[in-house]
């Protein structure tokens, strides 16, 4: 590589290491595509973006914050950190993410990693882009969201997130969530989605099916007994989207579903357009790669993810999944390997098995 430090400071190096392609840089930063939502380690295959497209961050952690996935190909969350402040940073960053109460002090943190708090709190805003604290809210913040739109109690999921009271919350509500707790969804804001229902002898006891996409992707698969509870379902996930029917349109994709429901083997070929934190495309990958018909636990799914005391994690991505056959979460059961819920009904849970085991 051609004069680039093995850890490249400034934004040209990084950009030329992209270019490069340059292995040794893997761990040291990622860098994100604006145009596609995903972000990459240095010596990712893939096509380059231009570099207007491009934007770097330190850690893993940080893209994710800023709303990217990482890249299925060359999976850069699971790079080692080749630069030691990297290793530091996102050591922190675990230490935040696993705690379960409030929010750890600096000589916590500082403890955990072995420097001072005040040379930690320079080197996390210098990596992260906010301090250790504001990273640790947006956390809570994080858990909070997910726990409303599976439909905890507000109170349940105060307090599940972190928070030791409402009051301080509800103060800031309208400038975290765009709204109160109580009413908090994802609004889709500047998305145009066009949609289908399917009533098709294929789809038989599963009742009707909806299909969802936006131009870059599906983002939303659900079943359900008739169009106007699936309609209704569609624009309460996206209130602010434009929301249009469009059968034709959508009849390659709405096939390859179809052929989900009959056979249960993913389509490579899919594209899908939704966003969700880096845990929760590992723990839909792992749900992929469950062969058709078979069952794995809560439990056994985070161990094979290398994280065995996340049953629980793995259970709310579960509920999570908002495109159902695509990500076959129909697969995962608990512990005592009884179907326990099913976002889109037991029965239907029930009846994908036997479907994926031939009955």
């Amino acid at each position: 590589m051609n004069n680039i430090l093995p850890f490249p400071d400034t934004d040209e190096q990084r950009w030329r290491a992209v270019l490069d392609r340059d292995a040794r840089c893997d761990g040291a930063f990622v860098y994100a595509v604006r145009s596609t939502g995903v972000f990459c380690r240095p010596s990712c295959p893939s096509r380059r973006a231009g570099r207007a497209q491009v934007s770097f961050f330190a850690v893993p952690e940080a893209a994710v914050q800023a709303g990217y996935r990482p890249c299925k190909r060359c999976r850069p969350e699971r790079a080692e950190a080749a630069d030691p402040r990297v290793a530091t940073i996102r050591t922190v960053c675990r230490t935040i993410e696993t705690r379960d109460e409030g929010v750890p002090t600096l000589d916590q943190l500082g403890s955990a990693v072995g420097i001072s708090p005040h040379h930690l709190q320079r080197l996390f805003k210098a990596m992260m882009g906010v301090s250790p604290r504001q990273y640790a809210e947006a956390v809570r913040l994080g858990r909070l969201k997910q726990s409303l739109k599976e439909g905890e109690p507000v109170t349940m999921a105060l307090y599940g997130a972190g928070y030791g009271s409402s009051s301080r919350l509800y103060e800031k509500a309208p400038a975290h969530l765009g709204m109160t707790p109580a009413s908090y969804a994802k609004g889709g804001r500047g998305a145009r989605i066009a949609y289908t229902v399917v009533a098709h002898s294929r789809v038989g006891s599963l009742g009707r099916l909806l299909v969802a996409a936006t131009e870059r992707g599906i983002c939303m698969v659900s079943l359900g007994d008739t169009e106007a509870f699936l309609e209704a379902e569609l624009e309460n996930e996206f209130p602010e989207a434009e929301i249009g029917r469009d059968d034709g349109a959508l009849a390659e994709w709405v096939g390859a579903v179809l052929e989900l429901a009959d056979a249960g083997t993913p389509h490579a070929d899919l594209p899908l357009d939704i966003r969700a934190t880096a845990f929760q495309w590992r723990v839909w990958r792992e749900l992929q790669a469950i062969p058709a018909g078979e069952t794995r636990t809560y439990g056994e799914i985070a161990a094979a993810l290398g994280q065995p005391g996340a049953a629980r994690a793995v259970g709310r991505a579960c509920a999570t999944n908002p495109v159902s056959l695509v990500v076959p979460c129909h697969r995962a059961v608990g512990g005592d390997g009884k179907m326990h819920g099913y976002r889109w009904g037991v029965e239907r849970k029930k009846a994908l098995l036997e479907r994926e085991r031939g009955g």
